[in-house]
């Protein structure tokens, strides 16, 4: 399980321009009949990749690099999503669509609800990090082969071909599009939170999306805004998005220190509130530890996972590393370590100052439960503490936004590089050497639709997004293993293909804690992109540009 040095693979197969499949000679391509399943040689990923006009400039380390999946792991999920994975959540009828997938399959019946974890929620994170220990074996293993912009999307592209690469190109897209919207809404809520902290109450309707679907109410229960459409935008959900997006265009370097500052500053954050909570702890809100059985265990840990995609915004940015068969696996397993242990942290703490089920419907437990203990035990210390905590949620959130519009618009960029989206996607700055075009459409794609609507309801959407990825990249490993055993390896995950069958089962396992109509909203946005692609990538990528030049040739 060793690191290795890196190889120069830049004057191997230079010309080799396609992989196909090993059944057939190395040097041919497939017929357009066969596109589908078509693989790209990963010399020739490695290879365009150093291209002049094409190449990203080279300045991340391993702990730039660990940072980065800290600021994309530790952001909304454990200052927002912590709490309703703990409550679960409920509704005002019954339905087999909110019913999670494996709840229905046992039970065959409807249900007014989401079940929670409780305070079982610290052993759903003990699950989640073991499938994602897995999972993050199986991304160190590929990344130290295939060091290339674009993460689970380049790493099928190389394994299962064009087709399985295009639908999870399409699913990153959504994950990281929904999961910013989500991010940046919540981030706006915080910033109120902190302006009421010090008194200052900007206008309502420019603090709030312009659709709410369940309205608005103030902590007293008065209606703000009735349900539905309101004449209003959420300035700061907007401005900071496009804010982060000036400081990607600008360039990686100065990215990542402004990341690795606010992961500083979170992780301090969290500490505090570990530190100062467990002061004020009741065992007694540990009982029942588990009060909705395996059922809320594995639904919790279901609805916390999609913070874990940070270890795909690792892998994106390998094109930028200076060492990446060494400092990839470094930054991919050190997130995975730091992260678990701060998540389990506070789920503990939170569970014991506050009774599990209080949480329902909080978007912000860990501040709201601070401000209880403050109205409690009038503490001035405590309110001090609230201050960076809230403080602490926003930075939190800004790095999760900065890693994931990063690693949105290198997907974007790589898809682009392939002919599957347009060339526009593909620009590289002259001066920053960014992708810049595509990090400015990912700016306002994101930024625009925070300002209007709240995207509270989609998270789920995500998770089983994140969980399909991870599951494809483990199968790109066991390809891989087969397809080319001889290629070196600058770290290889132990055990044989231990590790990638197990991840693959977990995240199955995973997503069947999904409600189904999670399952339907993503066949359906599976259903769109393959729609674009057969419409048009299918005709623009390069394996169709090469059979169209073979068939021309032969005739």
């Amino acid at each position: 399980m060793g690191l290795a040095p890196m190889p120069d693979t830049r004057s191997e197969e230079k010309n080799h321009l396609l992989s196909p499949l090993p059944t057939e000679p190395a040097a041919s391509i497939r017929t357009s009949d066969n596109q589908l399943f078509c693989c790209k040689s990963i010399d020739k990923l490695i290879s365009d990749s150093e291209e002049p006009e094409r190449r990203l400039k080279k300045t991340l380390g391993p702990v730039s690099l660990t940072a980065l999946g800290i600021g994309a792991v530790i952001g909304a999920g454990i200052f927002t999503v912590i709490g309703t994975a703990i409550a679960g959540q409920k509704f005002d009828t019954s339905s087999i669509l909110n019913a999670p997938l494996l709840d229905y399959m046992i039970r065959h019946s409807a249900t007014l609800g989401r079940p929670g974890a409780g305070p079982a929620l610290a052993l759903s994170l003990v699950l989640v990090a073991i499938v994602c220990g897995f999972t993050a074996l199986c991304y160190a293993e590929l990344a130290s082969m295939i060091p290339i912009a674009g993460s689970a999307y380049t790493y099928t592209y190389a394994t299962m071909g064009e087709l399985i690469a295009w639908i999870i190109g399409w699913d990153l897209i959504l994950e990281y599009a929904v999961s910013n919207m989500a991010v940046s809404v919540g981030f706006s809520a915080h910033l109120v939170a902190t302006f009421d902290w010090l008194g200052w109450h900007p206008p309502l309707r420019w603090i709030s999306p312009a659709y709410l679907p369940g309205g608005l109410t103030d902590i007293n229960g008065k209606v703000l805004y009735a349900p539905g459409l309101h004449f209003g935008f959420d300035v700061p959900a907007f401005l900071i998005v496009m804010l982060l997006t000036v400081v990607l265009v600008r360039g990686i370097r100065e990215s990542a220190e402004a990341n690795n500052t606010m992961v500083i500053l979170k992780i301090s954050a969290i500490l505090a509130f570990v530190i100062a909570g467990s002061h004020f702890v009741n065992p007694g809100n540990w009982h029942p530890f588990a009060p909705e059985g395996w059922s809320g265990i594995l639904t919790g840990g279901s609805i916390i996972f999609f913070t874990y995609i940070g270890f795909d915004s690792v892998s994106t940015a390998a094109e930028e590393a200076k060492n990446p068969q060494r400092d990839l696996p470094i930054g991919i397993i050190a997130t995975l370590i730091v992260c678990t242990l701060l998540y389990i942290s506070v789920a503990i703490v939170l569970s014991g100052i506050v009774p599990w089920h209080s949480m329902m419907d909080d978007a912000a437990p860990v501040a709201n439960s601070l401000k209880m203990l403050v109205a409690r035990t009038s503490s001035n210390s405590l309110r001090w503490i609230e201050l960076g905590v809230l403080f602490g949620a926003m930075m939190g959130m800004i790095s999760s936004l900065l890693v994931f519009q990063l690693g949105q618009a290198r997907v974007w960029f790589s898809m682009s590089r392939d002919g599957l989206l347009p060339k526009l996607f593909g620009r590289v700055h002259p001066r920053f050497r960014t992708p810049s075009t595509a990090t400015w459409i990912a700016g306002f794609v994101v930024g625009i639709p925070s300002g209007i609507l709240d995207i509270g309801t989609l998270s789920d959407l995500s998770n089983i997004g994140t969980l399909f990825a991870f599951a494809l990249v483990s199968i790109g490993v066991i390809i891989l293993r087969y397809r080319d055993p001889g290629r070196h390896r600058g770290f290889r995950a132990p055990g044989g293909i231990a590790a990638p069958v197990l991840s693959v089962l977990f995240c199955v396992l995973l997503m069947s804690g999904l409600p189904i109509l999670t399952w339907l909203r993503f066949f359906a946005w599976l259903a769109i992109g393959l729609t674009i692609y057969f419409l048009y990538s299918r005709h623009h990528s390069e394996f169709a540009k090469k059979s169209s030049a073979k068939n021309a040739l032969s005739s």
